[in-house]
């Protein structure tokens, strides 16, 4: 894995590992952004991605997998989904093959955060990676070329191919261009929009 997919990692560990431990069992079974998952089911989920990517034992990923993974844990203690979640960081942050996957598992820290209602949901430490990341992972993608101001940085981010001239321009902030490219609520994010649709700038589906 590159220096910054395992730095993201780690620095997601470090960051939302305590902040579970501290919060009360009940708020487990709150709801999310991620339709019909609970704070818990986001959990099993990250775990669970990050444990079968770098054990070789992938599946598609489809929304039904993905399911048949949260639903497998459904019944285990909350201090054993919080072990099996330390342990697959550990790992991850050590398997080249994780690299794919380690933006996704940061957003849906995100994820968490937002419904336990804590700050920075989306700006939440190892941010300045994800950033860089989704740079890159977006002109992989072939997303417009976007021009993203940001009311909290100075600098300009470009989503889209970085050579190519600007054909749409987002004013947001820096939680916000994770809101839109993740879909994440998107709508209240967006301070100005031109020459793109929210759709254009979709990064997951």
């Amino acid at each position: 894995m590159t220096t910054i997919h395992a730095r993201l990692l780690l620095a997601e560990r470090d960051s939302l590992l305590p902040m579970l431990r501290r919060t009360p069992e009940a708020a487990f079974d709150l709801p999310t952004v991620c339709t019909l998952w609970s704070v818990r089911d986001v959990i099993a989920h990250c775990a669970s991605a990050l444990i079968r990517v770098v054990t070789g034992t992938e599946h598609a990923f489809s929304p039904a997998d993905n399911q048949a993974d949260v639903d497998e844990r459904k019944g285990w203690p909350l201090s054993e989904l919080l072990a099996e979640l330390e342990r697959a960081y550990a790992l991850a942050a050590a398997a080249p093959s994780v690299a794919r996957i380690a933006f996704g598992e940061w957003v849906h820290g995100g994820d968490i955060r937002e419904a336990l209602g804590e700050p920075d949901a989306y700006a939440s430490p190892g941010v300045d990676d994800a950033l860089v990341i989704l740079s890159g992972y977006s002109a992989r993608l072939g997303l417009p070329p976007t021009d993203v101001h940001l009311s909290d940085r100075p600098e300009v981010l470009r989503l889209g191919d970085p050579d190519a001239r600007a054909l749409g321009r987002l004013r947001t902030s820096t939680a916000g261009v994770f809101r839109v490219v993740a879909h994440r609520r998107p709508e209240r994010a967006v301070d100005e929009l031109v020459g793109v649709t929210l759709a254009d700038l979709r990064v997951f589906s």
